[in-house]
């Protein structure tokens, strides 16, 4: 924002000129003002998806009350996490990432997408937005904070640990697929992720409570005061998750997955294109060579029709001659000459085309029509426009081959 009497201030990085600085902070490195950036969009979108999916499990919980956890609460849950996390990501992608978990966060780290040091800051911004989500849900809504996450009665410990680990690999992985791996659809990742941690919500929230996120477990304890004994398995499930989404992803990777199924990444456009192109050649080069059905080409006498109009058309002192014959314009004198028939190009069907019109012979690529009425146009003023004319209505009717006179 700069203020009236302000001037912007751009850095002075020769690699990004005219980028815009805050005023007051031009001594700060590019390097260190990006991981600042990027903390603080991770704060603030993992604060705003947490926060909205707190609001509606407090809803869905103190709604139950006593009751045990039923469909409709189970789907609502679902949903807001799922929902929750697809728009703050779309929205935070370009900023940070859209991580807004530290086990994503480790996975990145994992593959080399980010580095070990931002990767630290980012995690810690995230644990102290989980911490703030909470605390305000608690805040505003009404009723005891029913966010925390905890193992059904009849879960045990190691078996919410693997809940957790496969929920979690199932997040992690799509994230690699669809955000890591650049792709043409990459630009739609957020939906996908979203609904990975909506079907994923769907099998762990009565076991587990679906955390799949170590920053969603620690805040609502935090705020509470309360730690149960196996807190620690919303932080090991969720992190060897991670470590198995990476496993297999360059499992994959190593193994050159792209041959497997080739094409899988295309829209179809390219081939189509490639498919109509060849197939355009391959027409334009059948129709320049075609042939006649007297053995000549059409294209080649359309060709020299054309060079005889011109021969007739140059002025009496050149000397000039056509594959038709035409005497030389100094040999005999002009009154003498008499002036050829109007040529036909033959149109390959058993019918004559036109009598040599421009748009014929100016384009003699275009494949001619056949002519179904006499011309009736006279060329007056001119010997030659006249006999050319009589010619084309004494000469063979496009509908019979035969002479109409």
């Amino acid at each position: 924002m700069v203020l009236p009497g302000m001037k912007p201030r751009y850095t002075e990085d020769p690699n990004r000129p005219g980028e815009r600085r805050l005023p007051g902070f031009g001594w700060l490195p590019n390097r260190i003002r990006h991981l600042f950036i990027s903390c603080l969009g991770e704060f603030v979108g993992t604060f705003l998806f947490l926060f909205f999916a707190f609001a509606a499990t407090q809803i869905a919980n103190n709604l139950l009350g006593k009751n045990p956890m039923n469909i409709a609460s189970l789907l609502y849950i679902s949903l807001a996490f799922g929902f929750s996390l697809a728009v703050n990501v779309w929205v935070f992608f370009r900023i940070s990432g859209g991580l807004f978990n530290p086990a994503v966060t480790v996975a990145m780290a994992l593959i080399g997408a980010i580095g070990w040091l931002k990767a630290g800051a980012l995690m810690v911004s995230q644990v102290l937005a989980g911490i703030a989500a909470a605390a305000v849900v608690s805040g505003l809504f009404s009723g005891p904070l029913a966010v925390r996450t905890s193992l059904e009665t009849h879960t045990s410990v190691v078996r919410g640990l693997f809940i957790e680990m496969f929920l979690t690999f199932e997040l992690i992985f799509c994230i690699f697929m669809l955000a890591a791996e650049k792709h043409r659809s990459t630009f739609l990742a957020p939906i996908g992720i979203g609904l990975a941690l909506f079907i994923a919500e769907l099998a762990g929230v009565f076991f587990t409570g679906g955390s799949l996120n170590p920053a969603r477990s620690f805040g609502p304890d935090v705020v509470l005061g309360t730690f149960d004994g196996y807190h620690w398995i919303y932080w090991i499930g969720p992190l060897l998750g991670a470590v198995l989404a990476v496993i297999f992803y360059r499992l994959i990777k190593t193994l050159e997955y792209e041959t497997a199924n080739p094409g899988a990444d295309g829209d179809g456009q390219d081939q189509s294109h490639h498919d109509e192109s060849r197939a355009s050649t391959k027409y334009h080069d059948t129709y320049q060579t075609r042939q006649m059905t007297d053995g000549t080409n059409e294209t080649h006498f359309a060709t020299l029709l054309q060079d005889s109009k011109r021969t007739l058309a140059t002025p009496p002192h050149r000397t000039t001659s056509s594959d038709y014959g035409v005497a030389s314009a100094e040999a005999l004198p002009r009154e003498k000459i008499s002036p050829p028939l109007a040529a036909f190009v033959h149109g390959g069907d058993g019918h004559h085309s036109s009598d040599g019109s421009s748009d014929s012979i100016d384009h003699p690529n275009d494949r001619p029509r056949a002519q179904h009425t006499r011309s009736s146009r006279r060329l007056s003023q001119s010997n030659y426009e006249m006999t050319s004319d009589n010619s084309y209505r004494n000469g063979p009717s496009a509908e019979s081959g035969r002479s109409s006179s």
